[in-house]
């Protein structure tokens, strides 16, 4: 009995980090790993596997932050750097959070069109689905439905294997990278800024807290988000591994201009009827998971900045400004879905504004985590100089690199 209850603590607590990486597997990262696996070919693998320890780190330290501080991400900041600063992140959170919540609408509404249902029927229900799945009155709720909806994501990696990559490509074009390419650095720019999304320091934190996890549970937390750092680095490598041996194999250097295309390029793979089913399973997924993370994150951002009651735990008529900002996400992003056109250029350019985001978002980050945290849980020696040093890299590598793609 007392296995089974250890056990029973440990599920408990996972969840977070698991969540918030399915999330970052979003339908903006799939079309901006599809579209550099189908100009570039492999080239890009490479990247999305290196990241993995990076973004561990990074989102690491939200944990340690939310379980021995007990504040969400803009509270402790407004606590501890002023209300101006609170804002001025919470602000970049909304540029991001919104930019998201576009690429998931759109990826829904092209899933949508491919069975030939209307834009305007597909945004309602989605935005319908998300607002029932938020107002149930529990974290742990939201929790258990995110994970369920974000396990759909797994199709892409049956998509990848059964591709069947060419292993010899692979390793060639691993060692030949153009890094004179103007159109190589955007794409490897926007997969950096899909990687380090501003909304998952947000909300991991904040869940954290609404969690209650406490001390004891930080060992597995970190364990969570481990597991989740290499999860969403599969899927977004398996995506690109698809487009490469689906798409760029046969069309070398092909763009691709929406969601229909990368599902018409990439099911014929498992078949024609089963390979847009999984597809469409998988961006659905990876979609539903990230809009209601990304949603929730900036609700709980603005929330705490402003100072004003947030929680799942609470009922709507008790916190009015956390429901009605996460409602106002939903009915923006789909009216700037619902009047496009054509938004993958978008989702792209969507990710490369998260790389120039990223100074500021991580260097925050390690600044509260530096002062704030008690001095047996701060980050030291050889883990504080590597932390600090790759943040600076990838922080550096996406705004340089982004601003001379886009001379």
């Amino acid at each position: 009995m007392g296995t089974w209850r250890r056990w029973r603590a440990v599920a408990c607590t996972l969840g977070p980090g698991f969540i918030v990486m399915l999330a970052d597997t979003d339908a903006g990262n799939v079309v901006t790993a599809a579209q550099g696996g189908a100009r570039w070919g492999y080239r890009l693998l490479p990247l999305i596997l290196a990241l993995i320890p990076i973004l561990y780190m990074v989102q690491e330290l939200t944990v340690r932050l939310g379980i021995f501080t007990r504040r969400g991400h803009a509270e402790l900041i407004r606590e501890r750097l002023g209300v101006g600063w609170a804002w001025a992140l919470t602000s970049a959170l909304a540029l991001a959070a919104i930019g998201s919540l576009v690429a998931e609408f759109s990826a829904i509404v092209a899933i949508g069109e491919i069975y030939g249902l209307t834009r305007t029927l597909t945004l309602a229900v989605a935005a319908t689905t998300l607002l029932a799945v938020v107002v149930t009155g529990s974290y742990r709720r939201v929790e258990r439905i995110a994970i369920v909806i974000g396990l759909l994501e797994f199709a892409f990696l049956i998509i990848a294997w059964a591709a069947r990559p060419d292993f010899e490509t692979l390793a060639k074009d691993a060692m030949s990278l153009p890094l004179g390419d103007r159109s190589f650095i955007y794409i490897l720019v926007a997969i950096i800024g899909a990687t380090f999304n501003p909304w998952m320091i947000f909300y991991q934190q904040s869940a954290v807290v609404d969690k209650r996890l406490t001390p004891p549970d930080y060992q597995t937390s970190r364990w969570d988000t481990g597991f989740g750092a290499i999860l969403t680095q599969l899927l977004t490598g398996a995506v690109l591994v698809a487009a490469a041996a689906g798409i760029g194999s046969k069309q070398a250097g092909t763009g691709l201009s929406s969601i229909g295309d990368i599902a018409g390029a990439l099911t014929p793979i498992l078949g024609e009827g089963i390979g847009r089913l999984v597809f469409s399973l998988g961006v659905l997924g990876a979609a539903l998971v990230a809009a209601i993370v990304s949603s929730l994150a900036l609700a709980w951002g603005i929330g705490e900045a402003a100072g004003c009651r947030r929680s799942l735990e609470c009922r709507p008529s008790e916190a009015p400004w956390f429901y009605g900002v996460y409602m106002v996400c939903l009915v923006v992003a789909g009216a700037l879905v619902w009047a496009a056109v054509n938004l993958v250029w978008l989702n792209i350019a969507a990710q490369v504004l998260n790389a120039f985001l990223l100074p500021l978002v991580i260097g925050v980050l390690i600044k509260l985590a530096m002062t704030v945290l008690p001095q047996v849980v701060r980050p030291k020696g050889w883990y504080k100089a590597i932390l600090i040093g790759s943040s600076a890299l990838i922080a550096v590598l996406g705004v340089a690199g982004g601003a001379w793609a886009l001379l």
